[in-house]
């Protein structure tokens, strides 16, 4: 059994300085779980529901190479804008959102970033309700 990922799930990125949260937009009607919309794999989109992790230090983001290169070769951190073009992955076999599959925690939800960071699911936001993997 895992916790479905909710609207507000603390999420953290591998190369972020800093934790965000996770937004969810309903794509249809919206399903609620202890009253906050749930999640679904396709809640991937960088800047509408992936905020920014403060500051990055993936060298394979252009603008920290940058940085780091205008520094003499000292790592410089620069703002974190992810760059998702995949939905979640693993999704739940058993639930569906009006269409796309759910995420679950602790199913390992994870969301690649083209800036070589794996973003992950600290908190999913729900606490009560279980979903069959």
């Amino acid at each position: 059994m895992g916790l479905p990922v909710v609207l507000g799930a603390q999420l953290t990125c591998t190369f972020g300085i800093a934790p965000s949260a996770l937004v969810v937009v309903p794509k249809g009607p919206p399903v609620m779980i202890e009253n906050k919309l749930a999640a679904s794999v396709m809640d991937n989109v960088p800047m509408l529901n992936i905020m920014p992790f403060g500051m990055c230090n993936s060298l394979a983001n252009p603008t920290v190479v940058s940085a780091t290169a205008a520094a003499l070769g000292v790592l410089t951190p620069m703002p974190c804008i992810p760059v998702t073009t995949a939905p979640w992955v693993p999704p739940s076999p058993t639930v569906m959102l009006s269409g796309p599959p759910t995420m679950l925690v602790p199913n390992s939800a994870k969301l690649m970033c083209a800036w070589a960071g794996v973003i992950s699911v600290v908190n999913p936001g729900s606490t009560t309700v279980m979903i069959p993997p």
